[in-house]
């Protein structure tokens, strides 16, 4: 498929999905008049790629992680290495940091709310 049904079928532009292809977490063969041409699994790879940037992974930590899940499914490959596993897990712990202290925002926010509503 070609740049433009890709960008609609995962609703991701253009330009960010040359992006990833310029940082190598996506690939796609040229047409001899240059055009891309991905295939049918460059769909999941992005969908991938968007969960793992929405999940506060930097583009150098995507690039790291991909080769080690299944684009389809998102499970393991055989490829984790240990030192990924201990990136990825002070990654998570960062992201339940991140989670707490928005709880804690929230909680402020019903505590302040719920004093407006008093009389």
């Amino acid at each position: 498929m070609r740049i433009g049904e890709l960008a609609r079928r995962t609703n991701v532009s253009e330009r960010s999905l040359r992006y990833y292809e310029k940082r190598g977490m996506l690939t796609a063969e040229r047409t001899p008049g240059g055009h891309r041409e991905y295939p049918e699994a460059a769909v999941d790879r992005v969908v991938r790629i968007q969960e793992l940037f929405a999940a506060g992974l930097c583009s150098e930590k995507i690039l790291q992680l991909l080769p080690c899940m299944r684009d389809t499914d998102g499970g393991p490959s055989v490829r984790a290495t240990p030192n990924l596993v201990a990136e990825l897990t002070a990654e998570r712990a960062r992201i339940d940091r991140m989670i707490a202290d928005l709880v804690r925002s929230r909680d402020t926010l019903d505590e302040v709310i719920e004093a407006a509503r008093l009389p």
